[in-house]
């Protein structure tokens, strides 16, 4: 599964890597929030390494379906239900920065866009409270929003039972914008690895990465990948990992013009685009990772409801990309705690990181600086100040007894089913049980391998992804390769490979 926009990736140039170098910052993660921090940082002087374990924007910021909205489904009206007016007009004056900076990067660095309305819409009766709950909240939030009855978009071709609207929207190619920013970031002075895996850190007497190439100094860490991977604060127990799915069309009719995303299930979200040769992309069906029945089956619905809705479209290209929600859907961003104030992150920004990655990245950027709490802006304050309320706990306690039910159904699951097992057919995985421990079997490009069921970072048996043909985590995320080698989330290690033959 390959996203539409990595078929023509622009090149970047890359540094050789220097065992034992010191920089004055050192992030990790090549996506938007650490391109962004980084590109922020090099042009005021700072010398910074960015450094990825994959290529450029590899995970979600290469990924997504290139919506530069502030109107973002049912977020707002979900912040507002638990939380003070003050906290949601925060949130969206912070994606309002994050927005207008990444739009006028994309600009100066001649990186294509359009302008389109938004649309959080309900697909029938059952959402139109929601719908006009987001309204409610994006209007007292300041943002100028609409609602849209159903005889107004009357010409859509899929139902849509009411909307909230808003104009002057960006669409873009996110590869494009990942690569520009890498570029700039090479321009301004900084180093850019790529192919170096961080594999541990230490922060005394100073801070040291260590990665799969050597080991690096800094004065300050930025952890951006996604969910820390160096993790002093139980992140990953106040977020959720869920994965999503797109799928781009060559149409022969008309598609519509708006930005469109359902607050109502099953999701979906439906845009135009006019990059390498397709016209639509139909995205959704979201779901915790490692927790579906079958992920091919819900790329499948994707397909099957375009068919239905734009007859004649001809799937062109199907990817799928990963992010983290908080359980009160506030990003975490800031210092990580028991980093001695020399590490940073930056997670949660729930599947809208193209205006959640900028203003992190704006925030991380002024802590490194060291910057005077009344120059910043009141949307940094407010955010970082932010109370936990009882809906937030309640949230939390729901997902981790899902986690901790999820980790007795996959031993359970396990020890029904023993070694050996008849070989799984090409793309198929099975989890068994072998001297009291789980194995995942599976057959990939015709060779059939075992690796430790086991999740490297807190022993959950991992279950099969029948559509991107990985091993995925239920607990905390976490994804890796047929043959075991950690992919994404929070683990930091592989999966043991166990055997490699047509006879395990």
């Amino acid at each position: 599964m390959t996203a539409l926009w990595k078929q023509d990736p622009r090149p970047v140039p890359t540094h050789p890597f220097e065992r034992g170098a010191h920089h004055d910052v050192v992030i990790v993660g090549a996506g938007l929030t650490g391109l962004s921090t980084g590109v922020m940082l090099a042009r005021d002087g700072f010398d910074v390494a960015v450094i990825d374990a994959g290529d450029i924007a590899s995970g979600a910021s290469g990924s997504n379906t290139g919506k530069v909205s502030l109107l973002q489904g049912s977020t707002l009206s979900t912040i507002r239900a638990h939380h003070p007016a003050s906290l949601v007009h925060a949130y969206v004056e912070a994606n309002r920065a994050g927005q207008e900076w990444i739009l006028a990067f994309a600009d100066a660095a001649g990186v294509p866009r359009t302008t389109h309305t938004a649309y959080s819409y309900a697909q029938s009766a059952a959402g139109v409270e929601t719908v006009d709950a987001e309204h409610d909240a994006a209007r007292e939030a300041g943002l100028p929003t609409r609602i849209v009855t159903a005889d107004e978009v009357a010409g859509l071709p899929f139902p849509v039972a009411r909307a909230v609207a808003l104009d002057d929207q960006t669409a873009l190619d996110p590869e494009d914008l990942t690569r520009a920013l890498a570029a700039a970031f090479v321009a301004a002075g900084g180093t850019l690895h790529t192919g170096a895996r961080v594999m541990g850190m230490s922060v005394l007497p100073r801070p040291e990465v260590r990665t799969s190439l050597g080991e690096m100094t800094a004065g300050q860490v930025v952890l951006a990948t996604g969910i820390p991977i160096v993790d002093r604060g139980l992140t990953f127990a106040k977020v959720t990992g869920s994965r999503s799915y797109c799928v781009s069309f060559d149409t022969p009719g008309p598609v519509p013009e708006g930005l469109y995303l359902s607050v109502d299930g099953p999701t979906r979200s439906v845009r135009p685009v006019a990059e390498h040769g397709s016209r639509l992309i139909v995205g959704g069906n979201g779901h915790p990772v490692g927790r579906a029945d079958s992920e091919r089956r819900l790329v499948e619905d994707l397909v099957a409801w375009t068919h239905q809705y734009f007859p004649g479209a001809e799937p062109t290209h199907r990817w799928s990309a990963q992010d983290y929600t908080s359980h009160n859907r506030v990003p975490f961003v800031g210092v990580l705690p028991r980093g001695l104030g020399r590490v940073r992150f930056a997670t949660g920004y729930a599947k809208w990181g193209l205006t959640n990655a900028p203003w992190a990245a704006l925030r991380l950027a002024a802590e490194i600086r060291g910057q005077a709490r009344e120059e910043l802006p009141q949307w940094m304050a407010q955010i970082g100040t932010r109370l936990t309320m009882p809906g937030d706990l309640g949230r939390g306690i729901v997902e981790n007894a899902k986690v901790a039910g999820a980790a007795a159904r996959g031993w359970v699951g396990a020890e029904r089913t023993s070694v050996p097992v008849p070989r799984p057919a090409e793309g198929e995985g099975v989890v068994a049980e072998r001297r009291g421990r789980p194995v995942g079997i599976s057959t990939v490009g015709g060779v059939t391998r075992a690796v430790s069921a086991v999740c490297s970072h807190l022993g959950g048996v991992v279950a099969w992804n029948d559509a991107e043909r990985t091993w995925d985590c239920p607990l905390h995320a976490s994804r890796f390769a047929p043959d075991g080698t950690r992919l994404e989330g929070p683990a930091r290690t592989d999966l043991p490979c166990l055997a490699q033959r047509s006879d395990v």
